[in-house]
């Protein structure tokens, strides 16, 4: 694991509080739902706001390339960021090719984020077999 910097840090501390209040939007939003509580133009509300700590979470990696004094760790993150894109868009586009052609279901949308945040894993892999080091 890369030096942990000041920039890296904050980046957690961001990262930890932002995927709290995901869970939290999210249970409430849940709640809501579930229980007829929202309706009208307020359901559009509702169902979009756990995705602005997701949202939030894109912008937090994005400071964290932007603070990291250390140009070999942010290298790392931006190969790890470029892996997660490449990754996420070839499933998406796969798997809308296969919907498209009625082989395979919907799957819902946000769960291209899902699969970006895997590709960091991915991205990750591949630092510390061609780099020996993670980096975040």
């Amino acid at each position: 694991m890369a030096a942990r910097t000041p920039g890296w840090k904050r980046y957690n501390i961001r990262v930890i509080w932002l995927s709290l209040l995901y869970a939290a939007l999210l249970i409430a939003a849940v709640y809501l739902f579930n229980h007829g509580l929202v309706g009208g133009g307020a359901a559009y509300v509702v169902a979009a706001m756990p995705a602005l700590p997701i949202i939030g979470i894109f912008a937090a990696i994005g400071r964290y390339l932007v603070e990291e004094q250390d140009e070999y760790i942010r290298a790392l993150m931006v190969r790890q960021t470029l892996w997660a894109s490449g990754f996420a868009l070839s499933v998406a586009t796969v798997w809308g090719f296969l919907e498209s052609f009625d082989v395979a279901g919907h799957i819902d949308s946000y769960y291209i984020a899902v699969v970006w945040f895997f590709g960091l894993g991915i991205g990750a892999v591949v630092n510390k077999l061609t780099h020996g080091e993670v980096g975040c």
